[in-house]
């Protein structure tokens, strides 16, 4: 029989994939084991040691498990409960060789295939060992000859979903087996509260409203209620249109306290929460940790949800590199573990920053592969990303027909389509569309639905959005003075690309209203953030209107040197001196990662594409200057 142990009862031994042999090792058996050549010695031997450990309940469940002859399930429930006592630390590594173990040694096939259906799911998020799970699943399938095992479903739905992306299977699999259950309402279940986050993640996937009728209705029926973080997330991640207001305050709270947290998967959890009501911000530090657990070999399906989260926020703060950084690394990950479904938001992202930058035939590209791959399996919340993408595309280069059809697709005007998250990101989209072609009654209609669900309560950024929305569709004696209260949302700065749109809108329709002075102020300042950001196709945009007010553009701007601020200046001469960005960092009281940023903001201002060539231009004469040589 197989014997799975853990290294120094902590982890594995061994690097292969998937369930991997383990070498019992223990400092107190020392050379006595070897030397005891029966099998009944040793597990004396074990016995004896067992009954030494009893104020250590881990390694005491360890030896009875070597002193077992064959099955038995006293010795099974306590690995079973040393391996929930891991989870509960954050030791998933440690978790997974109990449950197997427990597994070999439990006389009913229903707990056998319960424990390693637990195995296999724990295996693929926190191994990333997803194409090792139908090994494991296959076996416990063998063991649950009835169908009974909540936690083999779990694994299997989970492995459906991220394997090949198949929803609808994924959601009759883990729906059907939750209703099988004969108490579906035991909130103390944990392979029911696992399976109902893995529904969750089905249904957000899936995009589809009906798809979240069991998910709620098994939340509602859970005694004596629901897992704080579940209920939560179970309303800003399916409908945070409608559901998240209430739960806000106790979100807060929740991140909060993220520092307490040691649990990636719950970390990540906390930050998907944040998400859509853009909280990410607040989730940066215990993100960084999951991220730092994973690169130590710890779980890596929350590590690369982390890395997706904190490029999810990078974007929308205007932290572009950063992006290009973390999706690089999570969509590597995603790669070598087979994460195809999970692959996605990486590459929604890598295409989001595409259509901002005006590489329009990539972004389109990785739209067209989006839903070519998201259509046969109706994984809508995929489509979603792709019609975000051509929208801004098509928005980038004016064409404002292609834009409104793109966003309509999302959510039509006037309407935030029920449990689809993602038209909290598209509003400034479908107005703006809206307004440029024609359509005032459907951009009314939308800035009015925007405005009566209360957005503005959830967070500065949708206050902003919602003014602007307001002002975009409002007579000409209102719109300045909605605008003027979208700019000056609390906070708005954090959202650079986002309030610079805004900008660009409110000073098109100033210079059309011959209010030249006010509309080349608001300009300017977009063009400014734009160019800070290199989003070449927005740069265009306030450019000709620049242009159209009667302002040169290119003439009399600071140029090289010049348009450095103090701070980039100082960190463009230490990077031509040589000093890493850790140096640089160190020096200025910065991390490496602000320094990147300013670097990468600079290169453009200097006409230089990498440090190698800052100090030719630094040194480089002012065009136009005599040289003395």
């Amino acid at each position: 029989m197989t014997r799975w142990a853990p290294r120094n009862g902590r982890g594995w031994s061994g690097s292969s994939k998937g369930a991997r042999r383990l070498v019992f090792r223990h400092p107190l058996i020392g050379s006595a084991v070897v030397e005891l050549s029966t099998g009944e010695q040793r597990r004396q031997a074990h016995r004896l040691l067992a009954e030494r450990l009893a104020d250590q309940p881990e390694r005491r469940a360890w030896h009875l498990a070597e002193a077992a002859e064959g099955p038995d399930e006293q010795v099974a429930a306590l690995l079973d409960a040393m391996a929930r006592a891991n989870l509960l630390r954050g030791d998933g590594l440690a978790a997974i060789t109990q449950f197997l173990r427990s597994a070999e040694l439990s006389p009913a096939d229903i707990d056998r295939a319960g424990r390693l259906g637990e195995a296999a799911y724990l295996g693929s998020i926190v191994n990333g060992d997803l194409r090792d799970a139908p090994r494991l699943l296959e076996l416990a399938r063998r063991a649950d000859r009835r169908g009974e095992s909540l936690a083999t479903a779990v694994a299997g739905a989970y492995h459906l979903l991220n394997g090949d992306g198949d929803v609808d299977s994924a959601h009759r699999l883990m729906a059907g087996a939750i209703e099988m259950l004969a108490d579906p309402g035991d909130a103390h279940n944990k392979p029911l509260i696992e399976g109902l986050y893995t529904l969750l993640m089905v249904c957000f996937f899936g995009g589809r409203a009906e798809l979240w009728k069991p998910f709620h209705a098994a939340i509602g029926r859970l005694r004596p209620g629901p897992p704080e973080l579940l209920d939560i997330l179970g309303k800003t991640f399916s409908d945070p249109a409608r559901l998240a207001p209430p739960v806000l305050d106790r979100l807060d709270a929740v991140i909060a306290g993220l520092n307490q947290e040691i649990i990636p998967a719950r970390i990540s959890r906390i930050g998907i929460a944040g998400s859509y009501v853009d909280r990410l911000g607040q989730c940066r530090d215990g993100l960084w940790r999951v991220i730092d657990h994973g690169r130590d070999g710890g779980a890596v399906t929350s590590a690369i949800e982390a890395l997706f989260l904190l490029g999810n926020d990078a974007f929308l703060v205007g932290q572009w590199q950063e992006l290009e950084q973390v999706v690089d690394e999570g969509l590597a990950l995603c790669d070598k573990h087979g994460y195809r479904l999970l692959a996605w938001p990486g590459i929604y992202l890598q295409a989001m920053l595409a259509a901002a930058r005006g590489q329009e035939e990539s972004a389109t590209a990785l739209a067209d592969q989006m839903t070519r791959w998201a259509t046969p399996r109706r994984a809508r919340a995929l489509q979603c990303y792709a019609w975000q993408i051509r929208a801004l595309v098509a928005l980038g280069r004016g064409d404002f027909e292609e834009a409104y059809q793109q966003s309509a697709a999302i959510s039509p005007a006037g309407v935030l389509a029920s449990h689809v998250p993602h038209a909290l990101w598209s509003i400034t989209d479908l107005v703006e569309a809206a307004t440029r072609t024609g359509r005032h009654a459907e951009a009314a209609a939308h800035a009015a639905a925007v405005s009566q669900a209360g957005l503005a309560v959830i967070s500065p950024r949708l206050a902003m959005v919602t003014s602007a929305s307001a002002a975009m569709v409002a007579p000409d004696e209102q719109y300045a003075r909605l605008f003027e209260t979208a700019l000056a949302t609390a906070g708005a700065e954090r959202w650079p690309f986002e309030r610079a749109r805004l900008q660009l809108i409110y000073g098109e329709r100033l210079r059309r209203d011959k209010a030249t002075t006010d509309a080349r102020t608001h300009l300017t300042a977009a063009l400014d953030t734009f160019r800070s950001l290199d989003a070449r196709p927005w740069m265009a945009r306030a450019g000709t209107e620049l242009r159209a007010t009667g302002l040169s553009i290119g003439q009399g701007e600071p140029a090289g040197m010049a348009s450095l601020t103090p701070q980039q200046r100082e960190i463009a001469m230490l990077a031509a001196a040589g000093l890493t960005n850790k140096q640089i960092g160190e020096r200025l009281f910065l991390s490496p990662r602000t320094v990147a940023n300013h670097l990468y903001q600079l290169f453009p201002k200097l006409g230089v594409a990498s440090r190698a060539a800052l100090r030719d231009a630094l040194t480089e004469p002012p065009e136009g200057e005599a040289s003395d040589r």
